[in-house]
């Protein structure tokens, strides 16, 4: 199964939001608002590569006060 790390920036004082609305996105697992450079680091799992792309491109991205996103896709999990 794919896995992302999305790091998402909002618009100022929007990051509550935004991260409300992350909770009702099938695939997001985990969801946390930062600081620093980025707003939200948002955990995605999907079935196949497509549906992880969707849900970043459809789903995220579209989000109303999403100013912009940057996708590290997991390569190699370690396991304990």
């Amino acid at each position: 199964m794919p896995i992302a790390f999305v790091l998402i920036n909002a618009e100022i004082g929007s990051e509550g939001e935004v991260l409300q609305a992350l909770r009702d996105i099938e695939g997001i697992e985990e969801a946390y608002s930062v600081y620093g450079v980025y707003d939200i680091v948002a955990k995605v799992k999907a079935e196949s590569m497509d549906k992880l792309k969707d849900i970043v491109t459809w789903r995220i991205r579209r989000l109303n006060k999403v100013r912009s996103t940057l996708t590290m896709i997991v390569i190699e999990e370690m396991q304990r």
